[in-house]
């Protein structure tokens, strides 16, 4: 009851606040227009506009105004005395000076009430036809030889017309504006150019490559244009890029007036986001990339468009290689149940960065003829594959994680962006550490992303030990691992004569993979087809060692079901001793690391299986 009470008292004041707000209006005109009308001449006509009342004379208003002039002949007859203008553009104020001017009381015409004389003019129908030099001509006067030769005065009747759309429209004081803003930026761009042209030493004209700041660039009009609302803004800015204003001026424009517009919480922030997306310049880094990322955070937020947030991945894409970790990391924000990161919008970002350049074929050919490492494009791979695994690291531990969407952010790239797999390797023991209930199949899947070969000596020893990972990719490690201390050894004690520098020279480039320049490309070519079935033919002897061992864990493991006594692990101890990934040396009586090595791998194998038996 009180509650009801308390909403009808507020509703009784807001009412009262109004009417004393009528009154004061009503009472402020009866006071303004005393002190300038005929005071010896009783008034015989009252014209109402929005609750104001102004007690005036029919004769100057009828001999300037052809609409006030056919109400008053309409109604001749009843001798009419009050009159009320609905809808008049520019309210009581605007009348006033309608009035005055009808009167022929002198006042100052601005660019702050040019646009409201203009459409008041119109409405009241003050044209050459009922006076000569009426409030029509002059206000047209003062729009086309005044305003239009200055941005910031059309700036300020653009920003004034908002409230009298749309008869400001119609009658062109809008398109007029936008026109004149236009032409003013690129003229004032052009000039700024001209004044960066110096002659060099040799007497040749060229372009200084001093920067100048926005003030002295012709780009002072950035702010200026941020006062504006979307709509107009936007018809602005399609007018500059038409008239060849350049797209850096635009991109710094945008920025500008996003960092306005969308602090201030509107209900119109949808609309802003997608009208900026939609201006953006076709070229690249016009902008800055964590202001495309604000605004895709901003769209996601919004539940913007499809189309409005396809683009921003897009453009997002083109130019990965220039974020950072902070920019990939999109809160999710469309359920609880749901990742704390938006991992659907990185993956898109990811297939357009890896579309951009073309159809990546994964065969070995396509590897070889791939761009060469210094390339841009293969810099730009280098480095997103790097921001790919921190990313990947970063989103691990959620325990809402699903294998899938991680495996997915994994394979967007294609398997020649990483030189190295330690991000890789450390992103997934994260994940691994986080997802426990993992099934082997799952782990396994996990692993195949791995190449082991690519993977640090530390990153290595590490995965050696590693339990969380599956048996079979332990093997693979201390393989890969055996191999290289192999290679370490043979390389030692190999015969230590010097290679000429030439041979030298061209050795290392065939084996690097790069074209040597003592070589023609085709036979280059060849040879780096013959080390690739090299490498073919060395993985296959891989896969047939492990297959073996696993032959050989399932018989022991059998074995094991049968008998437990100690003469089955004396038989085991004398399996796993045959078992050689590498062959026998030709001295019995000699043990050399590598094989020693093998042996103390093979004896933390044979532990390891012991306990997954047991």
């Amino acid at each position: 009851m009180d509650k009801h009470h308390h909403q009808h008292l507020l509703l009784q004041h807001h009412q009262h606040l109004h009417h004393h707000q009528k009154l004061s209006l009503a009472k402020s005109s009866r006071q303004s227009c005393s002190e300038w009308i005929f005071r010896d001449v009783p008034s015989d006509i009252t014209i109402e506009v929005n609750g104001g009342n102004f007690a005036l004379h029919k004769f100057p208003l009828v001999s300037r105004s052809g609409r006030i002039r056919r109400i008053v002949a309409e109604h001749r007859d009843s001798d009419i005395s009050k009159v009320e203008l609905l809808n008049l553009p520019g309210g009581a104020e605007t009348f006033e000076l309608a009035a005055k001017f009808c009167y022929g009381i002198n006042f100052e015409i601005t660019s702050s009430n040019v646009a409201q004389l203009f459409c008041v003019s119109d409405y009241l129908e003050m044209t050459e036809e009922y006076s000569k030099d009426n409030l029509a001509s002059r206000t047209e006067e003062y729009l086309e030889s005044i305003v239009c030769k200055n941005l910031e005065m059309c700036v300020q009747v653009l920003k004034q017309s908002e409230i009298l759309l749309p008869l400001a429209d119609e009658l062109n004081i809008i398109g007029r504006c936008i026109d004149a803003i236009a032409s003013k930026a690129c003229a004032e761009q052009i000039a700024s150019s001209f004044s960066r042209l110096e002659y060099s030493s040799s007497g040749r004209l060229h372009m200084s490559r001093q920067v100048k700041s926005s003030g002295d660039g012709g780009d002072w009009w950035i702010e200026d244009l941020s006062v504006l609302r979307i709509d107009l803004y936007q018809r602005v800015m399609n007018a500059m890029k038409c008239r060849g204003v350049r797209p850096e001026s635009i991109g710094a424009s945008l920025v500008s007036y996003a960092e306005r517009e969308l602090t201030k919480r509107s209900e119109h922030e949808q609309t802003i986001v997608e009208t900026i997306v939609t201006l953006l310049p076709v070229e690249n880094l016009v902008v800055p990339i964590s202001f495309l990322f604000g605004l895709l955070r901003r769209a996601v937020i919004l539940d913007t468009s499809v189309s409005c947030r396809l683009d921003l991945e897009r453009r997002l894409g083109s130019q990965l290689d220039m974020a950072t970790l902070d920019d990939l990391l999109i809160p999710s924000f469309r359920h609880a149940g749901d990742t704390l990161f938006d991992i659907d919008t990185v993956h898109r970002i990811l297939v357009n960065f890896s579309q951009q350049g073309g159809d990546d074929s994964e065969d070995e050919e396509s590897v070889f003829e791939c761009d060469s490492p210094h390339s841009p494009s293969q810099t730009a791979m280098f480095k997103v594959a790097k921001l790919v695994d921190s990313y990947l690291a970063e989103i691990a531990p959620d325990a809402n994680l699903d294998l899938s969407k991680f495996l997915l952010i994994a394979e967007a790239l294609p398997p020649h962006a990483r030189t190295l797999h330690d991000g890789l390797y450390r992103a997934i023991d994260l994940y691994l550490k986080a997802h426990q209930g993992l099934s082997d199949s799952d782990k396994k899947k996990l692993s195949k992303l791995i190449d082991f070969q690519k993977l640090s000596q530390e990153a290595g020893a590490h995965a050696a030990q590693n339990e969380r990972l599956p048996l079979q990719s332990i093997v693979q490690v201390l393989y890969f691992e055996q191999l290289k201390l192999r290679s370490s050894l043979c390389s030692s004690y190999s015969d230590e004569e010097p290679k000429p520098k030439q041979q030298q020279q061209q050795s290392w480039r065939i084996n690097s993979g790069a074209l040597s320049a003592t070589m023609s490309p085709k036979d280059n070519y060849a040879s780096l087809r013959r080390e690739n079935r090299e490498l073919k033919l060395e993985l296959a002897r891989l896969r047939m060692r492990l297959n073996d061992l696993e032959k050989e864990h399932i018989c022991m493991k059998r074995d094991m079901q049968r008998s437990h006594s100690r003469k089955f692990m004396s038989s085991f101890s004398k399996k796993m001793g045959k078992l050689s990934f590498f062959g026998h040396s030709s001295s019995r009586g000699s043990s050399s690391p590598s094989k020693q090595s093998f042996r103390t791998d093979s004896k933390v194998l044979m532990e390891r299986t012991c306990a997954s038996t047991d």
